[in-house]
C-alpha cells in the first residue's frame, strides 16, 4: 500500500545508529530504481490511518530527500512488541552492536513492562545477558547515544573506550567524546587519547581533555633519528654482549676439562669483562 509521510509515526526510529556512507548509497539506489522494498509498519492502537513504522527508517529519509510524496509500505497484522522482536529476529543476522540492543532492551522494559526474565525468554538470551546491554544504556550519557544514532560517533568507540571513562568520570566521558567528534578520531586515535587518559595523573588527564589536538599532534610526528655515532655504539654493544654469552656458554661446557688454577683464571676473566673491566 502506499501512504504519506504524515501518516507514519516514527517512535522507534532513534533504535537505529545512522551511517552516512549506507546512506548515500541508498540515496543513488532510489534514485536510479526506485523503492524496490517496502517498508514495514503495523496499525497504531486507537489511531484509524496511522502507522507505526518497524523497518524502513533509512528508506523514508532517502524518499523524503528525492521529494517523493508517498512510500510503499507493507502491513504486519499484529501488535507493535511482537512486530518489534520479529523484526529484530529476521536481522539477526546484521551486525547489530550492543549498544543497539540496549536501546531496544530500555525500550521494551519502559514501554511494555517487560522485566529481564521476560526478555531473556523473547530474546532467547541469558538474564546477564539481558542486564549487561541495559546497563549500557544507563551508564553512557544521553548526549554521546544521541551522538552515536546520527553517526557523529562509533557505536564499538563509544562502547570500547567512553564506557569505561563513564564508569570512572562521567565529566571526562563526555569532554572525550567531544574530542573524538571534533576531531573525527579513528579508533587508532580515540584508542591513544583513551589509553594516555587511563595511565595518566590527574593532571595529565586534564591536559588531554583540554587539549586533545596537541596530544594526536604529538603522536603523528615520527621519532627522531638517531645519530650514527649512537647506532655504531649500539650495534657494538649488541655485538659484544652477544660474544659475552657464547663465552659463557663455552666457559660452562669447559670447566670440567680445566684443571683449578685454570678454572680460577678463566671465571675471572669473565668476572672482568661482564664488569667492564677489559684490561683487566
Amino acid at each position: 500500500m502506499q501512504l504519506e509521510y504524515h501518516q507514519l509515526d516514527r517512535r522507534w526510529e532513534h533504535l537505529r545508529v545512522r551511517h552516512p556512507a549506507r546512506q548515500r548509497r541508498l540515496l543513488a539506489s532510489l534514485a536510479d530504481s526506485g523503492q524496490q522494498t517496502p517498508i514495514v509498519v503495523v496499525a497504531a492502537a486507537g489511531q484509524p490511518g496511522r502507522y507505526l513504522v518497524i523497518d524502513g527508517y533509512k528508506r523514508i529519509a532517502a524518499l523524503q530527500q528525492l521529494g517523493r510524496d508517498t512510500v510503499e509500505a507493507v502491513e504486519w497484522p499484529m501488535g507493535e512488541a511482537e512486530a518489534l522482536l520479529l523484526d529484530r529476529s529476521l536481522r539477526f543476522s546484521e551486525h547489530e552492536t550492543a549498544l543497539e540492543q540496549g536501546w531496544l532492551l530500555a525500550e521494551m522494559e519502559q514501554r511494555f513492562g517487560y522485566g529481564l526474565d521476560e526478555l531473556a525468554r523473547r530474546f532467547d538470551r541469558s538474564v546477564s545477558w539481558v542486564s549487561r546491554r541495559l546497563a549500557l544504556v544507563e551508564l553512557l550519557p544521553e548526549a554521546i547515544q544521541q551522538q552515536v544514532r546520527e553517526g557523529m560517533l562509533g557505536a564499538q568507540l563509544a562502547m570500547k573506550y567512553l564506557v569505561p571513562m563513564a564508569r570512572v568520570k562521567v565529566e571526562d566521558c563526555e569532554r572525550m567524546s567531544a574530542a573524538f567528534v571534533k576531531h573525527r578520531c579513528d579508533t587508532r586515535q580515540a584508542g591513544q587519547l583513551y589509553a594516555a587518559w587511563r595511565d595518566g595523573t590527574r593532571a595529565i588527564r586534564e591536559r588531554i581533555l583540554t587539549e586533545p589536538e596537541l596530544f594526536l599532534k604529538t603522536q603523528r610526528q615520527p621519532p627522531a633519528a638517531k645519530p650514527a655515532a649512537v647506532e655504531q655504539v649500539e650495534r657494538d654493544l649488541d655485538m659484544a654482549i652477544a660474544i659475552l654469552r657464547r663465552a659463557g656458554r663455552r666457559l660452562a661446557e669447559a670447566l670440567p676439562e680445566m684443571t683449578g688454577p685454570q678454572q680460577k683464571q678463566a671465571q675471572g676473566q669473565m668476572e672482568n669483562a661482564r664488569a667492564g673491566n677489559w684490561c683487566g
